[in-house]
């Protein structure tokens, strides 16, 4: 069973002076349907795979409205998608996780920006930056200037990026260039309404389809030689085009400061909210939000518009710019202009604020704090910034003290359960005969095993290039290397970079893919190879896949059977036979099984059918308190307790009540040769007259023999 968006799908159809409440990319995603959309895709990642996750369950709402849905293979895909804006007066718009989706979606990126766009072109990305990302830390800045597409910032308040979208499409019309949204995790999943307008069926979609194709016109085609106007044509009238929309539409926001003052602050506007927090905190705005002194805040960043900015900065003696991330493209652009303008104002940015990572509220009130005391002179407030930053001080201080110690790191790990799991524990076996082997890590939940207790992982170049990325290193190694890829991976790219190319030229080594069943590290969204979807999926099986492309040793084996995992990757890595050694480990997401199997048993205890629920435990008597266990699988729902025997002082383990009797425990202590401590105990809902004797009889026993000792 798939998961649920009901409520999410009804506030889609909310129609106009209706109150929407809910968090931003919800917003973002009604949104899209005001502005009269005819396609969109996608390929998921935090924080957007709601985006997509809501249109696809939507199909009902999608269909009566002409929209076409798609869920890509990959961002490549998706961006290839916005072909359609290029020929055609029909708005699109596609999402991914950046910067990583960015990197691979870059080659139809830069081609659909040299030709330009007919009809309005949005990517809506995930900028996923800042101490909780889970992806390399760059920005997706660079692509927008190197590839002249423009590049929106809106302020972490819904109406304000529910406008943003819908004249994200106009400027992408108008300067017939297309344009990427970046919404931070914060401005996706911050909560607050906005009164919701109609939406809008597109001219031309699937319920109006085009009687015939666009005429062939070479000069849309990105090919020489026409790609050489193309690129003066950026410079010459796109950019200038949508810079003549942005200051007619007043989309970039100037906020006129309560007390005069020749200081001033030109921001993004996702770090809108966090700034102006930092300005209240410090006694630098009032209770309404009016700062005291001038603001700039860039709702578009790319291209920024010099006329406002030097308008903005011709009255100051300093202009701050706060800006995320490394470089600073946005101060080095501002301080051109104001030289090229004569202005004698000094532009300050990283100076005063850090060069790399996020710009959270104590990052910002101490660069803030800095500058102000430094700048401030008689016209601020300088002992309360004083006072703000001495209180912040005192709080740290405090905070620590509470402390007997520094807080252990809260490692990320797998979930209880997880069919992953085992299968690291079988490398640690394995390599115990073998020797150790070179690992090549990928992106997804596999990636959990570069923590401890397994420490596999020597490299992660990116989503489904482990085995491409060993292609060197295997040549060079004394004994075969080990590639871990999960299913989404393969499909999404490991199929081509790294199987087909392995295959191409006789490579030698072993690779596991992990057959989950979805991509589930993003929100468990489905794959061609996923065997339960409603909406989505062609029934491809990997295997098939595999001996299709020419794989000759292939393997399948469910992941919780440790011991028959250790014994094949002992095959695989001692095996004479050469070329490509592949591993599907089999084993269904543990989330989307139980999501599954609770409404299955809560049907089945509904129509008084048997339904048995099984728990493990550890005899305290027999564990000898070594904790073999507990280093072997990580399991979280496994955990230590005093050892009730006086004369024993080392902790046993013991199963917490979180386990979802996977059976990896004692699995793991079957093929490690640890002890028998573990027990399976069942629980039976609805039991048979032949259970119900049993048990009886099994009472009865155990009770006479209490009785005896």
């Amino acid at each position: 069973m798939e998961r649920s968006f009901e409520t999410e799908i009804e506030l889609l159809r909310l129609g106009a002076g209706e109150t929407f409440r809910g968090e931003g990319i919800l917003a973002i995603t009604k949104a899209l349907l005001q502005s009269g959309v005819s396609y969109v895709g996608g390929y998921q990642g935090a924080p957007v795979s709601h985006l997509l996750d809501v249109l696809v369950s939507a199909r009902d709402l999608m269909g009566e409205m002409g929209i076409h849905v798609e869920s890509c293979a990959n961002e490549a895909s998706a961006a290839a998608m916005l072909a359609a804006s290029i020929n055609y007066p029909v708005r699109g718009a596609v999402t991914w996780k950046s910067i990583v989706g960015t990197n691979v979606a870059s080659d139809a990126l830069s081609n659909l920006a040299s030709t330009g766009v007919t009809g309005g072109a949005l990517i809506v990305i995930g900028e996923d930056f800042g101490e909780g990302a889970s992806v390399i830390q760059e920005r997706t800045y660079a692509y927008a200037m190197k590839s002249a597409m423009l590049l929106v910032d809106p302020r972490p308040n819904l109406g304000a990026m529910v406008d943003m979208v819908e004249h994200a499409f106009a400027l992408s019309e108008a300067s017939h260039m297309p344009a990427m949204m970046q919404l931070r995790i914060r401005a996706c999943h911050v909560q607050g309404e906005f009164t919701a307008r109609d939406n809008v069926k597109p001219a031309h979609g699937t319920n109006a389809k085009f009687r015939e194709p666009a005429d062939f016109f070479y000069p849309r085609l990105a090919h020489p030689p026409v790609i050489y106007a193309q690129e003066v044509n950026k410079v010459s009238e796109r950019i200038p085009a949508a810079r003549a929309y942005i200051r007619e539409h007043g989309l970039n926001d100037r906020i006129a400061g309560g007390k005069p003052s020749r200081l001033g602050l030109v921001i993004q506007g996702g770090l809108y909210n966090t700034v102006m927090r930092q300005l209240g905190e410090m006694g630098l705005s009032d209770e309404n939000g009016t700062p005291d002194i001038d603001i700039l805040c860039l709702n578009v960043t790319y291209p920024l518009v010099p006329e406002e900015l030097i308008a903005f900065a011709r009255d100051k003696d300093r202009v701050l710019v706060v800006e995320e991330g490394n470089p600073a493209y946005m101060e080095q652009q501002m301080l051109r202009m104001t030289v090229d303008a004569g202005l004698a104002t000094r532009i300050d940015g990283k100076n005063y604020l850090p060069e790399a990572g996020e710009y959270t509220g104590e990052v910002l009130a101490a660069g803030l704090g800095r500058y102000f005391l430094e700048n401030g002179g008689n016209i601020l407030d300088l002992d309360a910034i004083r006072r703000r930053m001495e209180r912040m001080e005192k709080v740290r201080a405090a905070a620590g003290a509470l402390l007997e110690a520094p807080l252990p790191p809260r490692q990320p790990t797998f979930c209880t359960g997880c069919p992953e799991r085992p299968v690291f524990g079988a490398i640690k076996l394995a390599e115990r005969t073998v020797g150790k082997v070179h690992v090549s890590a990928d992106i997804g939940c596999h990636a959990f095993g570069t923590f401890a207790p397994f420490n596999q992982g020597n490299s992660i170049l990116g989503y489904g290039l482990s085995l491409a990325s060993m292609a060197a290193v295997t040549p060079m190694q004394e004994r075969r290397s080990l590639a871990i890829m999960g299913d989404g991976g393969f499909w999404h790219n490991g199929m081509q970079t790294g199987v087909a190319s392995n295959l191409y030229n006789k490579g030698d080594g072993v690779l596991i893919i992990m057959n989950n069943g979805y991509t589930s590290a993003t929100g468990q969204q489905v794959i061609p190879s996923s065997k339960h979807s409603e909406i989505f999926g062609t029934g491809a099986k990997i295997a098939t896949t595999l001996e299709a492309m020419g794989v000759k040793w292939l393997r399948t084996v469910r992941t919780y059977s440790v011991e028959t995992m250790v014994a094949t990757l002992k095959e695989a890595f001692t095996t004479t036979q050469k070329g490509l050694k592949v591993i599907i480990a089999d084993g269904e997401c543990m989330l989307a099984r139980q999501r599954r199997e609770r409404s299955e048993k809560a049907q089945a205890l509904k129509e008084g059918r048997r339904v048995e629920q099984a728990k493990f435990g550890v005899d305290a008597e027999v564990c000898t308190g070594d904790h073999s266990c507990i280093r072997l699988s990580g399991c979280p729902s496994l955990g230590v307790a005093d050892n009730p025997d006086p004369l024993r002082k080392d902790p046993i383990a013991e199963v917490k009540q979180d386990c979802v009797a996977c059976g990896l425990c004692g699995e793991m202590a079957h093929a490690a040769v640890l002890c028998p401590s573990f027990y399976r105990a069942a629980r039976i809902h609805n039991a048979g007259w032949f259970e119900r004797t049993l048990h009886r009889i099994r009472t009865r026993v155990i009770g006479a023999m209490a009785g005896a000792a």
